[in-house]
């Protein structure tokens, strides 16, 4: 069946293949409410859930181009999204959430200061959600969260999981088997209310700029342009070029650190992983002041050159040095629980951040000539 949501993957996905981060977020806007609840219906944790669609976006975006025909994309991303739930899972030293877990985790994700009467409503919605999502098996959890974010059309759910509506359709009759009326009206409002709001696509979007904060570097390098010549043209052009580099790489380093957060061991690596995370802004923030005075006070390109250099020495000492002595003792530990899948998973994290140091470099310096260029401060 040839749905809206075919139509606008087979629309998209060729641009998206060819780096055009927007007809992708476009497929991610029209993809988030499946992603996000097949990423529930296993973590049962709605802060985890939407951490695992962003990966689960990005992760499909860095490896389009394997993918050679736009039917095959939905289930790719759906399987994507349920193998990185799992991984999740199986990475928490907990183990799965139990009842009591799912109640207090639905819970965290509600407004932290209601009034007493909200607190009451939303503690009562919170627990029958609870109730419903520990009663059912993961199947027809998803169906059923997709059903009511979904409008409640049967039809729409089947074409996102790639079920016909028939399936779709039992799923729904055995959960509501399964589950009472007044509690499943309550999960109705928990399913719709957790569904993540517009600025997800957004944010997935800014994210697929950079993996790595190297690559922020040369976004940030590659968005500054240097080709302002007056005060004027200086401030239109940060507002501009460097907003949207710098708004790409914050949202870069931000992404990293959420991520870092959930595979931190401890409260000491968190800090130290934090601290980095903080360097690294501050750093993008002073090379944007940086390039603001180097374009209005100064001729030539040593200066902006000197300044670039600096700020890509900061980027990537902090990555390349700082964050793995904060994951030393974690890392460590892995080795000895796991030698073997150990040594696999440092050899491509080496070779990743090898790539990001190189791709970073080229782009960073690249942008940094093409700059000089326009503004004419270098010739050749």
């Amino acid at each position: 069946m040839d749905t809206t949501i075919d139509q606008l993957i087979r629309l998209n996905l060729p641009a998206a293949r060819d780096g055009d981060r927007d007809a992708y977020g476009r497929i991610v806007a029209a993809c988030q409410n499946t992603i996000t609840a097949i990423a529930l219906a296993i973590t049962r944790d709605v802060p985890s859930s939407e951490d695992i669609a962003q990966d689960a976006f990005l992760s499909a975006w860095q490896h389009l181009r394997r993918l050679h025909n736009a039917d095959s994309f939905l289930p790719w991303l759906r399987q994507i999204t349920r193998n990185l739930a799992r991984d999740h899972l199986r990475a928490k030293v907990r183990g799965p959430f139990q009842g009591d877990d799912v109640e207090a985790a639905i819970a965290a994700a509600a407004d932290p200061a209601p009034s007493p009467m909200h607190a009451l409503i939303d503690e009562e919605q919170h627990r029958a959600a609870a109730d419903v999502i520990s009663a059912l098996p993961e199947d027809s959890r998803e169906t059923l969260l997709l059903f009511y974010r979904e409008g409640q059309s049967s039809k729409q759910v089947a074409a996102l999981l790639g079920l016909s509506d028939a399936a779709v359709r039992k799923r729904l009759s055995r959960a509501r088997q399964q589950v009472r009326d007044d509690l499943l009206a309550r999960f109705a409002e928990f399913a719709q209310g957790s569904a993540p709001a517009a600025a997800f696509a957004t944010i997935v979007t800014s994210a697929l700029v950079v993996a790595s904060p190297p690559a922020a570097a040369a976004t940030l390098i590659g968005g500054a342009g240097l080709g302002a010549k007056t005060l004027g043209q200086v401030l239109l052009g940060a507002a501009t070029g460097m907003g949207i580099g710098l708004a790409a790489a914050s949202a870069s380093i931000f992404w990293g650190w959420r991520k870092q957060m959930r595979e931190a061991m401890d409260a000491q690596e968190r800090r130290e992983l934090t601290r980095s995370a903080i360097v690294n802004v501050f750093a993008i923030f002073g090379y944007l002041v940086a390039m603001l005075l180097t374009t209005t006070w100064t001729r030539g390109w040593v200066v902006a050159s000197v300044a670039t250099c600096v700020f890509m020495g900061m980027v990537f000492w902090q990555t390349g040095v700082v964050q793995p002595r904060a994951k030393a003792r974690r890392f460590a530990q892995e080795a000895r629980v796991d030698p073997e899948g150990a040594a696999k998973r440092r050899r491509r994290e080496r070779i990743q951040c090898r790539i990001g140091l190189v791709v970073g470099s080229i782009g960073g310096f690249g942008g940094l000539i093409a700059g000089l260029v326009a503004s004419g401060r270098i010739a050749f």
